[in-house]
């Protein structure tokens, strides 16, 4: 099974609104590139086809408790060559103004792969 775990900073304690767009556009980079590149449509991944194709779309929501382990969840997925995506807010409606690290989506791949990554993290 072929799946994206989604990552939010809980330090933050953002707005539930805040949070479900930070997982939004952490999803939405892991799918669509900033160059207007669609890696999710390329023919030599095969585990964004099928998690596309399958039709259950499978999101997993947890949490992580500092930026530093953020960015090392993002690193190590990075590193384990998975689809990946690091989100910082602007901080133009919370955080003072001040860009923040708030978010992480890993995949779609193999729920395995990412699990070996994310599996320790609790649900939010």
């Amino acid at each position: 099974m072929n799946k994206i775990v989604i990552i939010l900073r809980t330090d933050l304690n953002m707005r539930k609104g805040k949070m479900a767009a930070q997982a939004s556009h952490a999803v939405q980079e892991v799918l669509l590139d900033r160059s207007g590149n669609m890696p999710c449509l390329r023919q030599d991944n095969p585990a964004m086809w099928e998690w596309l194709n399958n039709g259950k779309f499978t999101k997993i929501v947890v949490g992580i408790p500092s930026e530093e382990e953020l960015r090392n969840i993002y690193q190590t997925a990075i590193n384990a060559e998975l689809p990946a995506s690091l989100i910082q807010d602007s901080g133009k409606t919370e955080f003072a103004g001040v860009p923040t690290y708030t978010a992480v989506a890993i995949g779609p791949s193999d729920a395995d792969r990412i699990d070996a990554i994310t599996g320790h993290l609790k649900l939010l």
